[in-house]
């Protein structure tokens, strides 16, 4: 397996992490603004799975031109800039939608569509990318695409049971969310050292 491949599928592994420890520490940064109850909940899932699907549109057509492990790691980096205001100005923005949205559940949808429609949206785009990129031939893209999508959903698992179980316990949220930016970017930088062909399996 290539160098590039590996790094691919870090990305897609990260990738799931990645979105599913934003999705925790989301509604946990949402609950003292509006509660913690399943309207929060409801909020933070619809706009993550909503999302998402659009992010995999958009993967799967950035991979019709001519894709390359470092367009990938563009993407991340992409998503992790996005997700700058969750990091650094939730607070405020939380604050702001608080004071003039009465409904908390409707307060709660418009927070998480402003702190993470783009940084999910970006992340939903890389497993699609990362399967055209993996793909050899067309005999092997179910195996591929198979492949890839147990990559990233293990990386959502450990992601959901390591942000709930251990980094909660540890750390604030706003220190999660830099520590997770800083592995984002260097998982970023180890694609960003390869060319403009796709990776061979």
């Amino acid at each position: 397996m290539r160098r590039s491949s590996l790094a691919i599928y870090l990305i897609a592994g990260w990738s799931g992490y990645y979105v599913m420890a934003l999705e925790l520490l989301g509604a946990r940064a949402l609950s003292p603004y509006f509660g913690s109850g399943i309207y929060v909940w409801g909020a933070v899932i619809t706009v993550f799975m909503l999302s998402l699907s659009i992010g995999y549109l958009l993967g799967g057509r950035l991979s019709l031109g001519r894709p390359s492990t470092r367009v990938l790691g563009f993407v991340l980096l992409a998503a992790v800039a996005s997700a700058l205001p969750c990091v650094v100005w939730s607070d405020v923005i939380l604050e702001f939608v608080f004071d003039r949205v009465d409904d908390p559940r409707y307060g709660a949808l418009l927070a998480s569509v402003v702190l993470f429609f783009a940084p999910i949206t970006l992340c939903g785009a890389i497993s699609p990318y990362a399967v055209r990129l993996i793909v050899a031939n067309l005999g092997s893209t179910g195996q591929t695409a198979g492949f890839v999508f147990f990559i990233s959903t293990l990386g959502s698992t450990l992601g959901t049971l390591v942000t709930s179980f251990y980094l909660v316990l540890l750390f604030e949220v706003d220190q999660i969310l830099i520590g997770m930016s800083v592995i984002s970017m260097l998982v970023a930088a180890n694609a960003l050292r390869f060319g403009h062909e796709g990776a061979a399996p």
